[in-house]
């Protein structure tokens, strides 16, 4: 049943002169000397309207292929009373070569978000490391206005991890003064830093 399909150029006669509507009857009862006549038929047909809506011949006949595989597998749905075999061929070669096409965009859609969000993620990566860096050195700057006292104590306290009374304990100054010029020291670093309360 899976033939590979030729593709001769011309129109070939229905089924070597078979009427198609009785061949499609034959396969629906599963007869595949039927489905070879009807393949030979309409392969040609098939493939010509699929690579027309796909235009890419290798996708065009791995289509064409599957459309040909319904044709056997849906045989016992056609109807002649809504149009001819080559129509309803057709149509499912039409319809799914258009799932085919939707496929392909949707893959493409999918490939170009993706790309984007890993673009956006590294930008995203390099601005944050940017501007931690900024700020890093905005902070420097601003500690180097501090006092030398103010500057020791904001450092040990919250670079170090100290309590008040540790850093007057490392400083060997007594806690009011420590808690005092830490305030101090605080309330220069966040007008430097240009911080709004």
């Amino acid at each position: 049943m899976n033939q590979p399909i030729r593709f001769s150029g011309g129109r070939p006669a229905d089924a070597e002169g078979h009427d198609l509507t009785d061949v499609m009857s034959q396969v629906a009862r599963g007869d595949k000397q039927a489905f070879s006549a009807l393949y030979d038929a309409l392969a040609p047909l098939v493939f010509g309207i699929v690579v027309k809506v796909v235009r890419d011949r290798a996708q065009s006949e791995e289509v064409a292929q599957e459309v040909m595989i319904d044709l056997w597998r849906q045989a016992a749905r056609y109807r002649s009373d809504a149009g001819s075999v080559r129509t309803w061929a057709a149509t499912i070669a039409h319809r799914r070569a258009v799932d085919r096409v939707r496929s392909a965009q949707a893959a493409a859609d999918r490939e170009h978000a993706q790309a984007a969000r890993e673009h956006a993620t590294a930008y995203d990566d390099v601005t944050e490391q940017v501007e931690t860096r900024l700020e890093s050195e905005q902070v420097r700057r601003c500690l180097r206005g501090l006092t030398e006292l103010q500057r020791q104590a904001v450092t040990l306290a919250y670079y170090q991890g100290l309590t008040y009374r540790e850093v007057a304990e490392a400083l060997r100054t007594p806690l009011p003064t420590i808690k005092t010029r830490m305030r101090d020291g605080l309330i220069r670093l966040r007008d430097c830093m240009g911080v709004t309360t």
